[in-house]
C-alpha cells in the first residue's frame, strides 16, 4: 500500500500544475476592470440609440432620423464609399508617420545641439500658439494641390507635440547613468543608439497614442475646407444635402476607425516594449 507522507509536498509536475491553476489578485483584478469597462460602454451606446430612437419621432427626419435609418446609411457608405475610409486613414498614418519622424528629429537637436536648441525651440513653441484654423487658411492660399494642403495642415499640427515630448525625453535621462556610459568613452553615435534612443522610444508612443484622436479629428476637419474627398468631405457634403443620416453614419465611422488606430497603436506599444517589465502600485 503506498501511501505519502504527510509532509510530502508531492512531485515537481504537480506543483508546476497548481502553481499556474492559481490565478494571481493582479490578474483577476485586471479581468475584472475589463468586464466592468466592457459593460459600461455597452450600457452607454445602449442609452445612446434609445435617446436616438426616442428623439427621432418627436423630430424631422433632418434633425434627427432613426437609428434604422442611420443604419442603413452605414451599409450603403460600406457598399459605395468605402474608398474614402481608406483614403482618410492613408493621410493620416502618413502625415503621424511624417510627424514622429520630423518632430524627433527636431526635438533631438533641441535637447542635444545647445548653440541651435533654444532658436528650434522658441520657433516650435510659436507654432504651438498658432490656431489650427490659422494653418488650414494658409494652406488654402499657399498650396494649389489638394493633398498637399491636407499633408501641410496635419505636419504643422503634430510636429509640435513629438518635438516638445522628445525634447522632454532627454532631459529626463538619468544624470548618472549618462555618467556611467560616459565611462566607456563612446562616441556620439553609440550614446545616441544606446542610450538615448531607448529612453525615448516610450515617449514617441506615448505621444502617439496621446495625439491619434485629436489627429483623427484635424484630419477631418482639414478635408472638411481643403479637399473633394475623403470622410470629412463626405460628411460635409452629407451637411449640404440636409442627409443627418449621413452626418451620423460618418461619425459612428469615424469613432470605429479612431478606436481602431487607437488599438494598433497600443499593439504596438506593446510589442515595442515588452522588454520593460510592469510595474503594479499596490
Amino acid at each position: 500500500m503506498n501511501t505519502k507522507p504527510q509532509g510530502s509536498r508531492g512531485s515537481p509536475d504537480e506543483a508546476e500544475n497548481s502553481a499556474t491553476s492559481i490565478k494571481t489578485p493582479e490578474s483577476a483584478a485586471a479581468t475584472n476592470f475589463f468586464k466592468r469597462d466592457l459593460f459600461a460602454n455597452l450600457v452607454v451606446v445602449a442609452l445612446i440609440l434609445v435617446s436616438m430612437e426616442v428623439w427621432s419621432r418627436f423630430t424631422p427626419q433632418y434633425i434627427m432620423p432613426s437609428v434604422g435609418q442611420s443604419a442603413s446609411y452605414i451599409v450603403k457608405i460600406m457598399e459605395l464609399d468605402a474608398i474614402h475610409i481608406l483614403i482618410t486613414l492613408f493621410r493620416l498614418t502618413l502625415a503621424v508617420c511624417f510627424s514622429l519622424i520630423i518632430g524627433s528629429l527636431i526635438g533631438a537637436v533641441m535637447g542635444m545641439v545647445k548653440r541651435v536648441g533654444p532658436f528650434v525651440k522658441s520657433a516650435v513653441i510659436i507654432d504651438t500658439g498658432v490656431p489650427a484654423l490659422s494653418w488650414m487658411l494658409f494652406a488654402v492660399f499657399w498650396f494649389r494641390e489638394p493633398e498637399l494642403r491636407v499633408f501641410f495642415i496635419m505636419a504643422m499640427i503634430l510636429i509640435p507635440f513629438y518635438a516638445l515630448n522628445v525634447y522632454d525625453a532627454i532631459r529626463a535621462l538619468p544624470t548618472d547613468l549618462l555618467e556611467v556610459v560616459e565611462t566607456f568613452r563612446p562616441n556620439r553615435w553609440q550614446v545616441l543608439r544606446l542610450l538615448i534612443l531607448p529612453h525615448v522610444v516610450p515617449y514617441i508612443l506615448m505621444t502617439t497614442k496621446s495625439i491619434i484622436g485629436y489627429a483623427t479629428r484635424m484630419m477631418v476637419f482639414a478635408e472638411l475646407v481643403s479637399v473633394s474627398t475623403g470622410m470629412g468631405a463626405r460628411m460635409g457634403l452629407a451637411q449640404n444635402n440636409f442627409e443627418m443620416d449621413g452626418v451620423i453614419g460618418w461619425t459612428v465611422l469615424l469613432v470605429i476607425l479612431n478606436l481602431s488606430v487607437q488599438a494598433l497603436v497600443a499593439f504596438a506599444e506593446k510589442i515595442l516594449l515588452k522588454w520593460r517589465p510592469e510595474v503594479s502600485v499596490r
